[in-house]
């Protein structure tokens, strides 16, 4: 699982049969910098994420990629890379600065 924020939402014009009702959002995941307050967000990849938890813009997720993406929806195939498995209320990142010697 990987932590992202929301920053968009995508509006679909036509679906395919396969692709589940839902919201569908853009997301930009965060790296260790980001999460430790140092940068302001993460690389400048953009993923879209299908959500059923109603996230919206500016929230953080627990986002969820590759063949556990698509296991909500088993038996059925769907067209999904990633799905949200969680909304973040508050992140409490600390992260080791030196690592403890032996």
């Amino acid at each position: 699982m990987r932590i992202s924020r929301v920053i968009g939402k995508v509006t679909l014009n036509r679906r395919m049969p396969e692709i589940q009702p839902g919201s569908y959002l853009i997301v930009r995941p965060y790296d260790r910098g980001a999460l430790a307050g140092r940068s302001q967000g993460s690389t400048e990849e953009t993923l879209v994420l299908y959500d059923c938890l109603a996230a919206r813009e500016g929230d953080l997720v627990g986002m969820v990629e590759g063949r556990e993406a698509a296991a909500p929806f088993y038996p059925a195939k769907v067209p999904c890379d990633c799905y949200n498995a969680c909304i973040l209320d508050s992140i409490d990142f600390r992260p080791v600065l030196e690592l403890p010697e032996k």
